[in-house]
Formats: C-alpha cells, structure tokens, sequence
C-alpha cells in the first residue's frame, strides 16, 4: 500500500511541474473553443497537486513504520530468542498429578512463543512467534524451531524436564489443610541454536 501511495505522489508532483503552455495546447487541440484558462488557476493546481504529493508522503511513510511494526528483523528475533533462553534456563515448571502443565503455566510451545514476544524489545512485534515441535518430543525432552513473521532466521530451542522434588507444591484443602493434590516441580535446562531442529 505504501509503494501505491508513494507511486501517487510521484504521478501529482509531475503534474505540477506540467507547462501552462502545454495544456493551453492540449486544451485548445481537443476543444478549440473553450476560454482561456487564467495563470492563478495554474498556480493554484500545482499548490494543490504538490500539498497532496507531500500529504500522500508523509501517509506512505507512517505505513512503511507500521508494516514494520507488525514484522520481526533477524536481529530483533536473534536478540528475543538469546534473552528468552537465558530467562527460561532453569525457571521452574510444575505439571498435576497426571502430567499436565499445572495451572497458568504453559505447554512448551506456548511458553517459548510467550517468552520470545516478551522479550522482542520497543520496536519489535508483539505477536508473530511461532514455535513448531519436532517429532518425537517428549515431555523430558523436546525440540522446537522458533520463527517469526518477516524474519528470514529460525532458531532451535531445546528443552529438558528435571524432576526437582523440592519444588513439589501442594496447595491447601478447602478447610485449610493440607491439599489432596501435589503438582510437581521440575527445572528446565533451556539452550538455543540458530537454524532448524
């Protein structure tokens, strides 16, 4: 869109640089009896042409911000990915008693996305991440290729579960108690590579 307005821009100023003489011309060649068009008509078109010109400027640089505001670069998704590793490395992660990730905390893929947005920095999206789980991941161990809309760059994410019982949490019983379940608690031992898994 902004190429189209930049290319609408260029069309208006050549009008205005048009020669009064020239369209004196064409205008009498195609009706040779219309009246004479004054000067200050002239000089007012070419005002108006060259203030749209500069309005559809100005329009076509604030969409080329926001194009790239929706758009990761390399460096910026390189940058978000080597932050989001250091902060998941070693950060807790507790699953109930049948293997689900515990309340408010997230499957792996989710995590990392999450993770990689966050940390994307002022200018980068803060939406586009994907991450895509490699076949024959399991919950101890698992691989992901981390991507983002616009960048050319992928990056592996490896996960591994450590069962950490000192992080077990069993939350009180209604009757303030103890609970009737444990969700427990493991750690996360995260690394990051460029390229695909």
């Amino acid at each position: 869109m902004s190429i189209i307005t930049f290319a609408l821009a260029a069309v208006l100023i050549a009008m205005a640089c048009i020669k009064a003489d020239r369209v004196r011309a064409w205008r009498e060649s195609l009706n040779p009896s219309a009246p004479d068009i004054p000067d200050a008509a002239f000089v007012a078109a070419r005002i108006l042409f060259i203030g749209m010109a500069v309005i559809g400027t100005v329009r076509g640089f604030q969409g080329l911000a926001v194009e790239d505001d929706l758009k990761w670069s390399d460096d910026e998704l390189k940058s978000a990915v080597e932050q989001a590793t250091y902060e998941l490395d070693g950060s807790l992660y507790r699953v109930d008693e049948w293997g689900e990730p515990a309340t408010h905390i997230y499957e792996y893929d989710t995590l990392i996305e999450s993770e990689v947005v966050e940390n994307g920095g002022g200018d980068a999206p803060q939406s586009g991440v994907a991450a895509a789980a490699a076949d024959g991941n399991t919950d101890a161990d698992a691989y992901l290729t981390v991507s983002a809309n616009g960048a050319d760059a992928e990056f592996c994410f490896h996960i591994e579960r450590v069962r950490s019982k000192e992080d077990d949490y069993t939350p009180p019983g209604i009757t303030g108690g103890e609970g009737t379940y444990t969700e427990l608690g493991y750690r996360l031992t995260v690394t990051s590579r460029e390229g695909a898994c």
